[in-house]
């Protein structure tokens, strides 16, 4: 099986939804004859034409509000916001027209759309570079947000939203793109440290959406992460010796939460660990919830960690 870094597997997505489907497209700043400023998408227009993988202006409004209507005709656009940071101007025609279409519609029109988006810190790109917005969409009715850790998933995970019906929401650790992460260091590690993350099948395959993965099974503690934060947590429980239960989210919207209960009712207690701002963050949703579904067999109160 093929080692790829989470670049190359998100690449290797790409590709083959488009060999596989012909209204797949790929647009976005840069994204065409660069290949994207993470190269992402580099080779695809050379392989599929200036038609299918195409530049756009530098307006993530246009960017978004073209997907959409795109995919009301019926394409399928997997489109680029070149940092997550820059999303906000397209923040309107992702909430009141994308993730509304097929109700407002009662079904006639949907919006088949993938939203990919660097997130995160971990390259030293400042305040606008940095950001880990999930929490803007985990909040919107008709979205899925999806938030792979590892190559495996990252490919696996795209080509299942490309091929979802309805908007999804694309966070990729900007940190893990080019190599592996050991939970200690800024910079990438050599080798991956104890898991083969970046082994990833050729061709088609997909990870369902909606599904959480148990990184590490244990019995003291149950540890909720995603993204980066999934080596984090890894690192930390070994570490400290803790038999901790970690828990690799993946997909923030659905939410797996049968996994993280039978989890949480196992160990007694439990750890939320996000990257992004802590309050009003994902993992206050995450504690509720685990409050509200666990509260009898919780030992101790839940709590957040923000790194």
């Amino acid at each position: 099986m093929p080692r790829m870094t989470m670049i190359e597997a998100i690449r290797s997505a790409m590709d083959v939804s488009m060999g596989r489907d012909g209204s797949v497209v790929v647009f976005g700043e840069d994204v065409g004859y660069f290949g994207g400023v993470f190269r992402a998408t580099a080779g695809l227009q050379q392989k599929y034409g200036r038609n299918r993988c195409f530049d756009t202006p530098i307006s993530e409004l246009g960017i978004v509000g073209t997907a959409i209507g795109m995919a009301a005709y019926g394409l399928r656009p997997c489109v680029e916001v070149q940092f997550a940071d820059y999303v906000y101007p397209a923040y309107d025609q992702i909430v009141s027209e994308a993730a509304r279409l097929r109700y407002r519609s009662a079904g006639q029109f949907t919006c088949p759309i993938v939203i990919r988006m660097p997130t995160g810190g971990g390259i030293f790109g400042g305040q606008t570079h940095s950001q880990s917005p999930e929490a803007l969409f985990t909040h919107v009715s008709g979205l899925k947000v999806v938030v792979p850790s590892n190559p495996r998933d990252a490919k696996g995970l795209l080509i299942a939203a490309i091929e979802d019906p309805d908007p999804v929401i694309f966070l990729e650790p900007k940190r893990l793109y080019n190599g592996p992460f050991d939970g200690h260091h800024e910079k990438p590690v050599t080798p991956w440290s104890k898991h083969p993350l970046g082994e990833v099948e050729d061709g088609q395959f997909s990870v369902p959406l909606g599904r959480a993965a148990i990184r590490r099974e244990g019995a003291d503690v149950t540890v909720l992460a995603y993204s980066t934060m999934v080596h984090v947590a890894e690192a930390a429980a070994a570490d400290t010796g803790i038999d901790a239960e970690i828990i690799d989210l993946r997909t923030l919207l659905p939410l797996d939460l049968e996994t993280i209960v039978a989890s949480v009712e196992k160990t007694g207690r439990c750890v939320v660990v996000h990257e992004a701002t802590l309050t009003s963050g994902f993992g206050a949703e995450l504690a509720a919830l685990v409050q509200e579904h666990c509260f009898f067999h919780l030992e101790a109160p839940v709590a957040r960690v923000e790194t």
